[in-house]
């Protein structure tokens, strides 16, 4: 049974009403154990409190240009940009009477900071994978007086906002209250972009789109731009968005003020906006409850064997915990006994004998330049060697980095396919047995880029031979010496080149796991919920259809 709403009538449903349907939300969610139901709920409650800001989320992939944006809007560069993977955890700015960011930390301290230091704290540069364990960053500005009432916030490169600390990101996503999707203009709508917009859909009615970069566009071109994506996303949605055209390089003001009329409508009626978004997360949620209460309510009504049986139909050989972790770990490993090998090979066949060739032609007309004793030579030449050996692995790292990314890719796409095919399966069959389309919690998996790993130098000499010094004429040696360093090159080359390869291996095997454990939860909370459903509601009937009643009547009220 499908529970349709009519969404003409989302602003007639008052915050007394939603109170009550989100009250007995939860007292069917406690009462049956529906655990996917969880972080909604809390989410949901969480907007009751006093006068919360909403939530205007910049989402988008990594190198969109989201905290560029964002800079643009508050009027000066507070938040760190790159050419990498720059922001590190979640970072709020509201209007304040003065310029100022606090800390919060997981362990609830917190600590008021100079905004000039703020990127030790939120860049992947100065806190990289998060090691300071910061929960987020709150800004407060005076230039954001202009949007009392709003809240922005920042998000680390995405798909979704899993890149660390997953989570504390899976339970912020409902807390959504109006959503900007950044997209690149050079990178268009990917597949990762609509599974974003989908998943935003369950939680808020306020999502736009802003494409970045135009500036690279001729005006025909933009045009062409804006209507492939409203095409585009009409297809897919069946939905008109509002598009944005953005530039921080050209006509930037022009681009700024069609931006700013959005944020100040939001912020002049944000009474109104609160209300229609916090009855859409109700709505959403109200639905995916009776979903499961019909599922209750099927079952409940069955003999003890006969539920036993239908259990056993629902929850078949194909759709149970110990399967779908068997499956997602052998993707997992088998993606990741590849990661190393991939780079390492792409590595040696795209770079090594164009960088040795590079570094060889280098250190000969560096040489030249070099007096002193064979001290002061070899000191020249580590230095020389460190510097540039950095230099190029940073600059490879940057470069092609999307060629190390195979293997977190075929990952992302397998565990994907494998939990859809999950979902598909346990949804056919309970349609099969119970004669009811399920409308359960859907998972979007998203995929960022891991961050670009730190690039050292490693000493090539075991014995310093250069500390007897003293014992080598130069004027006959030296020629000699500059033969033995021309001849480490190739092998510093490959030292360096296989660490890059481990860093970046480390680095990606770790975002597989973390795609692999979330796509695990999801499915553990579905059939935590499904068992439970399928199992303990004898003599519940009652109550079932009582709390079902109860929550249509408030959904059509």
């Amino acid at each position: 049974m499908e529970h349709k709403t009519d969404q003409n009538s989302l602003a007639v449903l008052n915050q007394a009403t939603a109170k009550t349907m989100l009250d007995k939300i939860q007292e069917a969610s406690k009462a049956f154990q529906i655990v996917s139901l969880n972080r909604q709920i809390d989410a949901c409650q969480s907007l009751f409190s006093e006068n919360p800001f909403i939530d205007v989320a910049i989402l988008g992939q990594f190198k969109a240009g989201k905290s560029s944006f964002i800079n643009s809007i508050i009027g000066g560069t507070f938040l760190p940009v790159g050419v990498t993977p720059v922001t590190t955890v979640i970072t709020r700015l509201a209007r304040g009477p003065r310029a100022m960011a606090v800390v919060r930390f997981f362990d609830e301290k917190e600590k008021e900071i100079d905004l000039g230091i703020i990127e030790e704290y939120i860049s992947e540069a100065k806190n990289p994978a998060n090691e300071k364990n910061v929960d987020f960053v709150d800004i407060e500005l005076p230039s954001l007086e202009t949007y009392p009432g709003l809240q922005l916030v920042d998000t680390p490169g995405l798909g979704s906002i899993f890149r660390y600390n997953t989570e504390m990101s899976q339970d912020w996503l409902p807390k959504v209250g109006a959503a900007i999707i950044v997209v690149s203009c050079d990178r268009p709508l990917a597949e990762n972009d609509l599974n974003l917009i989908r998943e935003l859909m369950q939680f808020t009615p306020k999502i736009v789109i802003l494409i970045t970069k135009v500036d690279l566009l001729s005006d025909g071109q933009q045009n062409e731009l804006l209507r492939f994506f409203r095409n585009s996303l009409k297809r897919e949605f069946n939905k008109d968005f509002q598009i944005f055209l953005y530039s921080t390089k050209s006509k930037t003001e022009a681009y700024r003020q069609q931006v700013n009329l959005f944020l100040l409508d939001l912020s002049h009626n944000r009474n109104d906006e609160f209300k229609g978004i916090v009855q859409h997360k109700i709505r959403s949620l109200a639905r995916q409850c009776l979903s499961y209460l019909d599922m209750a309510l099927a079952m409940s009504v069955k003999a003890d064997s006969e539920r036993e049986q239908l259990k056993k139909l629902i929850l078949d050989e194909k759709t149970n915990y110990a399967l779908m972790q068997s499956e997602l770990s052998l993707i997992s490993r088998e993606c990741m006994q590849q990661t190393r090998t991939l780079i390492a090979t792409y590595l040696n066949d795209v770079h090594r004998e164009k960088l040795i060739r590079k570094l060889l032609t280098a250190l000969a007309q560096e040489m030249r330049q070099w007096n002193g004793n064979l001290w002061r030579l070899t000191r020249r030449y580590e230095e020389w060697l460190e510097d540039t050996m950095v230099e190029q692995m940073d600059r490879i790292s940057v470069s092609d980095s999307k060629h190390f990314l195979g293997t977190l890719k075929k990952a992302h796409s397998g565990i994907s396919r494998s939990v859809e095919l999950f979902r598909n399966l346990l949804d056919r069959n309970i349609e099969k047995v119970l004669g009811i389309k399920p409308g359960g919690v859907d998972l979007a998996i998203d995929v960022s880029e891991p961050a670009r790993p730190d690039v050292a130098f490693t000493k090539i000499f075991d014995f310093h031979f250069d500390l007897l010094w003293f014992l080598i004429p130069m004027f006959t040696f030296r020629g000699l010496f500059e033969k033995h360093f021309l001849k480490q090159v190739p092998l510093v080359t490959d030292i360096h080149l296989s660490r890059l390869a481990y860093q970046w291996e480390v680095r990606i095997n770790k975002k597989i796991t973390e795609i692999k454990n979330l796509a695990l939860d999801y499915v553990r909370n579905e059939l935590s919920t499904i068992e439970s459903l399928l199992s303990q509601n004898n003599g519940k009937t009652d109550d079932i259809r009582r709390l079902t009643k109860e929550i249509s009547e408030l959904l059509h009220d």
